[in-house]
């Protein structure tokens, strides 16, 4: 998924980003529209606020959804991303709400089933807002926060959104009851591990780290039998202080079983810790992408 949502050079690239924004921003909105407001379901953020809005007051859930992100939208482009942020976000805000509104009277909401709407209500909304940040915008509120959460503490958006829709559940549940949170609160955890995928993509790996005493052989086991390249660090025994080369190896999810029997075959006394890898560029792998961040 991650290859094909890299966008091309150029003028194309501009325009592959914006659609990608608009996509996303319709996906949102037609979310809202099927699975959270006719079920009385917040989603979170400043769509959250404007669904508790609509059944307080009577109010559009889109316009309330304009009118709150317009201070939020000069956050975005003092703080993350500049003007090239701020008017990708603005065009997601503005196609948002305005789909929203559109789209309410003409979509007929397809379930009522509470598992139904965590699960397509999730899907959609963590897609939608997946192809919002892949478009290098931001469908605002909540979003504009996330991203800075992101880039300069290294959280997971979906994380970041989950953690801060926290504060809104708590607050619907004094208006739509303990029920309807607690349906928010899985369908936020749906929307996260979506959106999660759509940034990072579906191919999962793993990394290796390698204790043996007999490094040449592993290594030569994983080089030409696995296919992958091996990096070879220095270590020092802590209790020995012996120097010992660890052996450090990224290998695709599918292959972490064949490395550890590779291994076993090496050196059955070694030692081999395997932990997940979120995102692995280079070769093998990802390629690198030119958009800045």
């Amino acid at each position: 998924m991650r290859r094909w949502l890299m966008a091309p050079r150029g003028r194309a690239g501009v325009v592959f980003d914006y659609a990608l924004v608009v996509a996303g921003s319709v996906l949102v909105a037609a979310g809202t529209d099927l699975f959270f407001v006719p079920n009385k379901v917040v989603s979170g953020g400043v769509a959250g606020i404007a669904i508790i809005a609509h059944y307080l007051a009577g109010t559009p859930v889109g316009a309330v959804v304009l009118v709150l992100n317009l201070p939020l939208l000069w956050l975005g482009w003092k703080y993350a991303g500049g003007m090239r942020f701020f008017v990708r976000t603005a065009v997601s805000v503005v196609v948002m709400s305005v789909a929203i509104d559109l789209l309410a009277p003409i979509l007929t909401p397809p379930t009522t089933d509470r598992l139904l709407v965590i699960c397509y209500g999730g899907l959609l909304d963590g897609l939608g807002m997946g192809l919002v940040f892949r478009g290098r915008g931001s469908t605002g509120g909540t979003d504009v926060l996330a991203r800075l959460a992101h880039r300069f503490l290294g959280v997971g958006i979906g994380q970041a959104l989950l953690g801060m829709n926290v504060v809104i559940f708590m607050a619907a549940g004094f208006v739509f009851g303990a029920e309807a949170v607690m349906v928010a609160l899985a369908l936020a955890f749906v929307s996260a591990r979506v959106l999660d995928l759509v940034q990072e993509g579906l191919s999962a790996a793993r990394s290796a780290l390698i204790i043996s005493t007999d490094p040449e052989r592993v290594k030569a086991a994983v080089l030409q039998r696995l296919g992958r390249g091996v990096t070879v660090l220095a270590g020092q025994g802590g209790y020995t202080g012996e120097a010992r080369p660890v052996l450090y190896v990224v290998v695709a999810a599918h292959e972490a079983g064949r490395l550890k029997r590779l291994v076993a075959e090496a050196d059955p006394e070694a030692f081999v810790a395997i932990t997940p890898a979120q995102e692995v560029l280079g070769e093998g792998f990802s390629p690198h992408s030119k958009k800045e961040a």
